[in-house]
């Protein structure tokens, strides 16, 4: 499954969009839709400038690495917005903590209202709550139950 338009965009809105490396709020070089240097080519350096076209192709193989996360992890059928509210969190979360997550356990087990409710423990960073992560959480939550 690939993640759809609506998906890109809805990951796009959460990750914001610059054209110019930045150093994100973990001091780490990010341009484009959330893309660092984990994720692959190319790395983001200080001065780097990128077009829309070029973030557009970044952001599509970025993708296609957490699309192949959750066509491993997840053995039950998904809809197509399950699945794009699934890779929107994988993108920010890692492809590890998904695979050890209380999302992916109770899903897999057939339990969707509660897979969708564990979206919502993804709202911390350094074991503080983050609004703008529940919000983005919230989000995510509604798209994979619509």
């Amino acid at each position: 499954m690939k993640t759809s338009k609506a998906g890109r965009d809805a990951i796009s809105g959460h990750e914001g969009v610059r054209l110019k490396a930045y150093r994100d709020s973990a001091g780490i070089w990010t341009i484009g839709v959330g893309h660092t240097a984990a994720a692959g080519p190319p790395k983001p350096v200080p001065g780097m400038t990128i077009s829309q076209d070029e973030c557009d192709d970044i952001l599509s193989r970025d993708l296609e690495k957490f699309e192949a996360v959750i066509d491993a992890a997840v053995t039950v059928p998904l809809n197509q917005n399950e699945f794009d509210a699934l890779v929107s969190l994988v993108f920010n979360i890692g492809g590890g903590a998904f695979g050890r997550s209380t999302v992916r356990r109770k899903l897999n087990a057939g339990d969707r209202a509660g897979a969708a409710d564990a979206f919502l423990m993804w709202n911390k960073a350094g074991g503080r709550v983050v609004r703008g992560l529940t919000i983005r959480r919230k989000a995510e939550r509604a798209l994979f139950l619509s």
